[in-house]
């Protein structure tokens, strides 16, 4: 069997960097971005192993994986993992829904 492999659509790609960028620029410093990228490189990780991980939601297909203050939601397919959004959970979850029902 061929490894599962995980690609970021554009939106959940900027989504985390706009994430990142702003933990930077609040902090002034790069440490807590790059203990988040550690935690995203772990999870994603886990999702590899185990897809099934993540908790089912209301959107078709799709599951969530928490990590804290952050989520990643994504879509389980035969050869690949797609992540569809990166989501800071202290936001308007009005914000997801719109994201995530396209």
């Amino acid at each position: 069997m061929a490894t599962r492999t995980v690609a970021w659509t554009e939106t959940a790609a900027k989504q985390r960097r706009e994430i990142l960028k702003y933990w930077t620029s609040r902090n002034g410093s790069t440490k807590y971005a790059e203990s988040l990228i550690q935690l995203i490189r772990e999870k994603i990780d886990l999702l590899l192993t185990h897809p099934e991980l993540g908790k089912t939601t209301e959107y078709p297909e799709t599951r969530e994986a928490a990590m804290g203050n952050f989520s990643i939601y994504y879509k389980i397919f035969d050869q690949k993992i797609i992540v569809t959004a990166f989501w800071d959970n202290r936001q308007d979850p009005k914000k997801l829904f719109k994201l995530l029902s396209k």
